[in-house]
């Protein structure tokens, strides 16, 4: 069962970080999101297609829309462009953490707990680096597991320093797949709800005789992937 944590944008740093040319776009993008109400979860650069740039966002309860990306993108696009953190043309790639997603912040570890999880240690903890089983919640900045891989002899349960992780993430059962739909649904009768809301509160407007609104219209092309050289 998930537990409602609230937090906001920009108070709860992330205690799992990447390396390398990731943590060069993650310094670059985060204040970019933060500035638009969005946090940072994670930067992956891999050779999929040649190279691509994945940053994954959200906003503080979980959510991230198509819109959400593509304001991201078009935010981030030409600062990255001009800090040119990736050596190479790369293609950029905003996303949602998805079902499955990364754990990064101790909030994450509170909110999922009752989920099941692994995790990748960078430090071995009693000469094991993966842990896999019910993520029971937070202590400190660390993370407690009941173990389902524990072997005779170890201690079903682990206190794992957040710090300390490579990655963790969700495991996806049923369950979780689930409280997702339920979620989903959720947001799009909230939305449904806001949109007869604002069309009762904003009647049509007017139509000219050449048949168009009289009030201007502006098309923007947008994109949530990019090309960059």
């Amino acid at each position: 069962m998930t537990q409602t944590i609230d937090t906001t944008t920009d108070a709860e740093r992330r205690l799992i970080i990447e390396p390398g040319v990731s943590a060069r776009v993650a310094a670059i993008a985060e204040p970019v999101l933060a500035a638009l109400g969005l946090r940072l979860v994670r930067v992956r650069v891999s050779a999929s297609e040649g190279c691509t740039v994945q940053i994954m966002a959200e906003r503080a309860d979980g959510t991230m829309t198509i819109e959400d990306c593509e304001l991201a993108s078009r935010a981030l696009s030409p600062l990255l462009d001009a800090a040119d953190p990736v050596e190479r043309a790369y293609r950029l790639e905003l996303s949602s953490p998805g079902i499955d997603r990364p754990l990064v912040r101790r909030s994450d570890f509170e909110r999922y707990a009752g989920q099941e999880i692994k995790v990748e240690m960078a430090v071995a903890i009693d000469g094991r680096r993966r842990f896999r089983g019910m993520l029971l919640g937070a202590e400190g900045e660390a993370a407690r597991i009941r173990r389902d891989d524990a072997t005779a002899g170890e201690p079903a349960e682990v206190l794992l320093p957040i710090e300390d992780m490579v990655e963790a993430r969700l495991v996806l059962t049923k369950e979780l797949i689930a409280q997702a739909l339920k979620r989903s649904k959720d947001s799009e009768r909230e939305i449904s709800s806001s949109n007869d809301n604002q069309a009762r509160s904003n009647p049509p407007q007017p139509i000219s005789a050449n048949g168009r609104h009289d009030r201007p219209r502006h098309n923007e092309r947008t994109r949530s992937k990019k090309e960059s050289e």
